[in-house]
């Protein structure tokens, strides 16, 4: 059973810093993708970024620049480093990894507070 565990939210002041750190229960060398998303209250979930299991990121273009995602193989953990965070970035933070488009998992989320 693959059980991802987020960890790293919390309440911040607007231009903060927040490092996000996802756990996997496996090695997640095997997934092809790994990312995180993002659902704010009443809005559909959304990608924040990704990640190869190549190293290659992709961004939403509404973290571009600010947000930075790794990840470290020895260590199963998927990171995500949010710079100059806004209020707008409020929302549960959500890790996902895939390793197919038919088999993907969930963390339970972590909240994400930027105050104004």
């Amino acid at each position: 059973q693959v059980q991802l565990v987020e960890s790293g939210g919390g309440l911040v002041q607007a231009g903060g810093s927040l490092r996000l750190s996802c756990a996997a229960s496996v090695s997640i060398f095997s997934f092809s993708l790994m990312g995180w998303y993002r659902q704010a209250p009443g809005k559909q979930r959304e990608l924040v970024a990704s990640i190869t299991n190549g190293g290659t990121p992709n961004y939403a273009d509404s973290v571009k620049g600010r947000f930075t995602i790794s990840r470290d193989n020895a260590k199963n953990t998927v990171y995500l480093q949010m710079n100059s965070l806004k209020p707008e970035d409020t929302a549960v933070y959500y890790c996902n990894a895939r390793y197919n488009i038919l088999t993907q998992y969930w963390g339970q989320g972590t909240q994400v507070s930027v105050s104004s």
